[in-house]
């Protein structure tokens, strides 16, 4: 029997859900926290003009810290399961992804949806321009709300911003108060500890602190067959965040972020019977780092026009070396998760309004990109980048019934050239609690570093892999129709998006051109064609009761390109075609037409009970998928995640205890299936001071 097919407890649910929807009231505190349905619900993470989400230019998915809370989350790539035509999966020997609309790489990162941390970009060049979600360098405790941006803005944020964006705002020092004492211990491991707090610097500063440690033992390889026990598993990490604000006039705020954060995970094979270590990839320990430090000023003209001006550092390292018996001296030595990347990047924004029914924001920005790595850049130093972009956006709204966008960016990177991003959408106001939305969108990804200069060889006759200076560019064309609703009588909202995309060049790493021993390079193969829909509906039938329900129904077809069609040529006329992408043909279609799930769903009860406890139950429904090649999830899995809390007061300190359980309904496969993510529970104790 597959782990997917163990009785769930679904009655029990059912009858959870019945029960909680006609309880009484309890004291959530969640009408106060909750965004929906405010009369403007205010986002700045699509034009980066504060917009109501009926003016934006894009849909736009809001998480606030009471829906992070009522998750039961204790990383941060879960907290997307809850957002329309989002794919992640359990971290285990392999660090988690977060994907939209599938395009999945063979490869450990993300690089095709921005993430940003109070303004600063989260992908790295050591990270083949990704995203490491075993280094995320924010506390969930400190993030203030979400804005995931579902659909594309590299006008707004660049190339990472291909498919869409993830902006995480944190706190403001000055409202978070006192010192807060929080710890997780639960099943498989799970031993969290978190401490922060904040007090005023000067007559007019303040700065937040937390220090936070995580650590689990992981996935269990013994759930699954003898034969497929060739993994081990267990994560730590340790994360130190500053963020300090100071007023240093009436018109004038600089704003200082620093911290660092570590991580230890198990990585490699072993022999599931003898315990060996693989030759080629031994199980030893992967000690990852990120360090960082933004400075941001910002001047307020009046009330219409501001001014900023951001400098962000971020170094990144990773150790995983290991000594390959096989190899010649000086090519033994092999850590391809090594050594280190840095980035610098300086930022200024200007907004303003030019009349009166317009506004305007534009900016410029410079990064350069430096990385190292014996292995990889073999014989080839440090690397470095540099990339210069210029961007603007505008928003007119001639009378009540009609928003316009208009947007573009214009970039030139060092490595991939020039390319021209534009954008326009137009809103429909057909009443006040209704509009309709029109848009087009181009994009832009351009490769990694890696991929351009990659130097890696085995032997001095041998090369594994070799960079390609003529990569294109990923292009994206996006057309889109979405509608925004509220009927606020009824507690309801229903936000729907309708799109078509077509991808042009996809990139993929790991293409052998040639027959062995030819190396491997990027190769852009296929062009990629998406269409679906998704939806976002919240209902609060009951004051103290919130139902929210995301869905996405994906389709992905592919052909290839010019490119492709010539590595593939031979695929029929021999049994062992030249290339690897004829040789693995079907691998590769399969892997671009199934790496989004034709329909997932999640659906979110949070309901307030009697004598203060707070109740959240989340479902999930995903059809099956590939994360790579090699990896797949062949059947649909539920997964059912719960979490029972209770706010209680001693004298003038305030707390929360909770029992969270994930999995409730048992095993599954999320990523591939020698991964098996079975039921994990905790119970968490919080003390303010």
């Amino acid at each position: 029997m597959s782990p997917n097919s163990r009785p769930t407890p679904s009655a029990l649910l059912s009858s959870i859900i019945l029960a909680v929807a006609f309880s009484g009231h309890g004291n959530s505190a969640r009408a106060d926290a909750d965004l929906f349905f405010s009369d403007l619900p205010i986002v700045a993470s699509v034009s980066r003009l504060p917009q109501r989400r009926a003016d934006a230019p894009s849909a736009v998915t809001i998480i606030d810290s009471a829906t992070i809370r009522a998750s039961g989350a204790r990383s941060l790539n879960d907290i997307f399961r809850l957002v329309p035509g989002f794919q992640t999966f359990a971290q285990s020997d392999i660090p988690a992804r977060v994907n939209y609309h599938g395009i999945a790489d063979d490869q450990d990162y993300s690089p095709r949806v921005q993430v940003l941390v109070d303004g600063r970009s989260l992908h790295s060049p050591l990270f083949r321009g990704g995203v490491n979600w075993a280094l995320i360098p924010v506390a969930l405790e400190d993030i203030d709300r979400i804005e995931v941006v579902r659909g594309s803005n590299t006008v707004s944020f660049g190339t990472n911003a291909f498919l869409g964006v993830i902006n995480i705002i944190t706190f403001d020092p000055a409202l978070v108060q006192g010192t807060s004492v929080s710890l997780n211990h639960g099943s498989q491991g799970v031993r969290d500890y978190t401490l922060r707090t904040s007090a005023p610097f000067g007559e007019v500063g303040r700065f937040r602190l937390t220090f936070q440690q995580t650590r689990d033992d992981g996935l269990d390889h013994r759930s699954v067959p003898l034969e497929n026990q060739d993994w081990r598993d267990r994560n730590l990490s340790r994360l130190l965040d500053l963020h300090a604000n100071y007023q240093l006039g009436i018109s004038d705020l600089l704003e200082l972020h620093f911290g660092a954060i570590q991580g230890t995970r198990l990585i490699g094979r072993i022999h599931p019977v003898t315990g060996i270590p693989e030759t080629g990839n031994p199980l030893r320990d992967l000690d990852e780092e990120s360090a960082w430090l933004q400075v941001r000023w910002l001047r307020t003209f009046s009330d219409t026009s501001d001014f900023s001006l951001r400098y962000t550092f971020s170094q990144d390292s990773a150790d995983g070396a290991y000594t390959h018996p096989g190899r010649l001296p000086g090519y033994n030595r092999i850590d391809t998760f090594g050594d280190r990347g840095t980035r610098q990047e300086i930022e200024a924004v200007h907004t303003f309004l030019p009349f009166s029914n317009t506004r305007f924001v534009w900016g410029t920005s410079w990064r350069h990109d430096v990385m190292q790595s014996k292995t990889m850049l073999r014989d080839k130093g440090k690397v470095s980048r540099d990339i210069g972009r210029i961007f603007a956006n505008t928003e007119w709204k001639p009378n009540d019934w009609l928003t316009g966008n208009l947007g573009a960016s214009y970039e030139y990177d060092q490595f991939a050239g020039k390319h021209f991003a534009p954008r326009a959408s137009a809103n429909f106001h057909l009443a006040r609690d209704h509009t309709v939305r029109v848009g087009y969108t181009r994009a832009w990804r351009t490769a990694s570093t890696l991929d351009y200069k990659a130097n890696n060889w085995s032997s001095p006759t041998r090369a594994e892999l070799v960079g390609n200076p003529d990569l294109p560019a990923e292009r994206l064309d996006s057309w889109e129709l979405g509608y925004l609703g509220n009927w606020r009588d009824l507690g309801m909202q229903l936000d729907v998006r309708v799109f078509r995309e077509k991808l042009s060049d996809r990139l993929m790493n790991q293409i052998r051109v040639e027959s062995n021993p030819f190396p491997n390079s990027t190769q852009a193969v296929q062009n990629i064609r998406t269409r679906g829909f998704e939806l976002q509906w919240v209902w609060r039938p009951l004051e103290d009761t919130r139902i929210t329900v995301g869905h996405a129904n994906i389709r992905l077809d592919s052909e290839d390109n010019a490119n492709g069609r010539r590595l593939a040529a031979d695929r029929f006329d021999t049994p062992d075609p030249r290339s690897n992408y004829a040789r693995s043909y079907n691998l590769y279609t399969a892997l671009a037409e199934n790496s989004a799930p034709r329909r997932s769903t999640s659906i979110m009860l949070q309901q307030g009970l009697p004598f203060g406890l707070d109740l959240s139950v989340m479902h999930y429904r995903v059809g099956k998928m590939k994360w790579s090649r090699n990896t797949n999830v062949e059947e649909k899995y539920n997964r059912t995640d719960l979490r029972l809390a209770y706010p209680f007061s001693i004298g003038p300190q305030r707390g929360e205890i909770a029992y969270t359980v994930q999995s409730l309904n048992g095993a599954h496969f999320e990523q591939r299936m020698q991964r098996v993510v079975d039921r994990r529970h905790w119970v968490s104790l919080r003390m303010d001071f």
